[in-house]
């Protein structure tokens, strides 16, 4: 088979699962109006599909500081940062990290899946083990790959699993990175932050913990999980993603040890990338200031979260096993869950589809994004339109 047989495939594969005339995955957007409305194919349509979780993408002091960077210093660095992108901004911005964590130091990246990438690659090499939980994101697995490392895994969220594999590794455990997530983006629970720790130090392993999706949402002041549970001090590493909370695009790493700044120096995706340009980190640096102070913000996702969850939860959906921001539906099948998203988006509510493998267990999901910024009003259309879809369509095991 020819690389471009292989290719012809994979087409074939999505054209028996995708009818012909949806366009499920990269849908055009065609005009945003705020962070929770846009048009879609001419029509105005609801976002619940969004990681926006703070709202923030339209907020007036991130605009500003974005066009006035934007004025001052262009619209790109147009080199790395080991090169000639190394603005004045990007370190700011790296001490309001370390400074937001309370840590000794930061780094910041052009996207949170270089930052996985460029952590675990740099952290771990040939002779080093890898032990990630099951549910891990692509960057995570993709870095794991980089890093040239063995990598294992353990069943999603299971201690009893991962404290098994540990104690097979012997002396190797000293050796050994241990992977998790603050907010899994598939289901949207929560890892087990405490028990993780205790077992990491009893193994004497590094932890690193990816806190995209728990960012701004988890803990009085946004830190995320470790702020939550109040362990900062037992996670050796914590990434991160502008795309979400801070409604922009970039990562983060903050750590304690004095080794994160030599990271720099081995790692391909930081070396070998262009910097953010100046108008995404003015509005970083702008977004970062909100998310801390964003106490109502984060009560407002909170309570619109819970009411959507307990809604499609007394429906009889299947759902995630927590409330969060991100509320996902799992349904038995491809076409089932289709049908969901179709009816939804016939509706005007744009959400997202996760087909197998991207999938846990082989399911499909349906799954919704919850924002700050949604109004009452919106959440319970969501909620109606769900329950009116289930009555006219739907049997859907509970």
């Amino acid at each position: 088979m020819s690389l471009l047989d292989k290719l012809d495939t994979v087409a074939a594969a999505r054209k028996a699962v995708l009818p012909e005339g949806i366009d499920v995955f990269g849908m055009p957007i065609e005009e945003v109006y705020s962070s929770t409305e846009a048009s879609v194919g001419g029509r105005r349509i609801l976002f619940f599909g969004t990681n926006n979780y703070l709202g923030l993408t339209f907020a007036p002091e991130c605009l500003q500081a974005a066009h006035k960077a934007i004025d001052s210093e262009g619209t790109g660095t147009t080199g790395s940062r080991m090169a000639n992108g190394n603005y004045i901004g990007h370190r700011a911005l790296e001490q309001e990290f370390a400074d937001f964590y309370h840590c000794r130091s930061s780094i910041v990246f052009t996207t949170g899946y270089q930052a996985n990438l460029a952590m675990i690659s740099g952290l771990a090499g040939a002779n080093d083990v890898i032990l990630i939980d099951g549910d891990s994101h692509a960057s995570i697995y993709d870095g794991c790959r980089l890093s040239g490392a063995e990598i294992i895994r353990f069943r999603h969220n299971d201690m009893a699993d991962m404290e098994k594999r540990l104690r097979r590794l012997g002396e190797r455990t000293r050796s050994t990175l241990i992977i998790v997530e603050g907010i899994y983006s598939m289901l949207g629970d929560q890892a087990p932050l405490v028990d993780i720790v205790k077992i990491k130090n009893s193994y004497g392993s590094i932890l690193l913990l990816d806190e995209a999706h728990s960012l701004g949402v988890l803990g009085k002041t946004g830190q995320g999980l470790v702020e939550e549970t109040e362990l900062i001090d037992g996670v050796d590493f914590i990434t991160g993603t502008f795309s979400k909370s801070l409604g922009s695009i970039g990562g983060y790493c903050v750590s304690n040890h004095l080794q994160l700044d030599q990271l720099r120096y081995v790692s391909r995706p930081y070396i070998f990338t262009a910097s953010p340009s100046p108008a995404t980190i003015a509005s970083t640096r702008a977004a970062l200031k909100l998310l801390r102070d964003g106490t109502k913000l984060r009560s407002q996702l909170w309570r619109n979260a819970r009411k959507l969850y307990s809604c499609l939860d007394e429906l009889g959906y299947q759902l995630g096993p927590e409330p969060g921001p991100v509320i996902a539906t799992i349904l038995d099948s491809p076409q089932q869950a289709l049908m969901l998203w179709k009816g939804l988006f016939d509706y005007g509510i744009y959400v997202n589809l996760i087909l197998p493998p991207a999938a846990p267990e082989g399911k499909s999901l349906v799954r919704c994004s919850v924002s700050a910024a949604h109004t009452k009003e919106q959440v319970d259309y969501v909620g109606n339109t769900f329950a009116e879809l289930r009555k006219k369509h739907f049997q859907i095991k509970s």
